[in-house]
């Protein structure tokens, strides 16, 4: 379901390390579907620093306003321009063509404290379990 090779935040957002210290950022599957259609999106300029697990930016969907979180701490080295004029490709596809923000890592080590892919579904599915009671 989640790329195995990504590690998750507990607010689902994802990181994927990249060639040279970089690491290509975005929303996860679990959350593009709670927020349903996402109808805008207010990212970090280039050259923003950020620091890991602190708000970068902002998602608005037709159901709610939610803070984009930065899974490690770095600075912004692009955005992807193409999500922000169409924002519905994090919904058609989060974890490709609707990727957020690329970072150039300042911590890599950061990325230790992150959930691996089958602790993230795990996590998810304990969510799920709860909503059902």
């Amino acid at each position: 379901m989640n790329p195995k090779e990504y590690k998750y935040t507990r607010e689902h957002e994802w990181i994927c390390l990249e060639p040279g210290n970089t690491g290509k950022t975005g929303l996860t599957k679990y959350a593009e579907s709670q927020l349903g259609d996402i109808v805008f999106l207010d990212l970090p300029a280039p050259g923003t620093q950020v620091q890991q697990f602190e708000k970068m930016g902002e998602i608005e969907s037709v159901k709610a306003v939610t803070d984009f979180l930065s899974p490690a701490s770095g600075k912004v080295v692009e955005i992807n321009a193409k999500a922000v004029d169409e924002p519905k490709l994090v919904n058609e596809d989060p974890y490709g063509v609707g990727w957020l923000v690329r970072l150039e890592l300042s911590k890599p080590s950061e990325l230790d404290a992150l959930m691996s892919s089958d602790a993230y579904d795990k996590y998810v599915e304990s969510l799920s379990q709860e909503g059902s009671e």
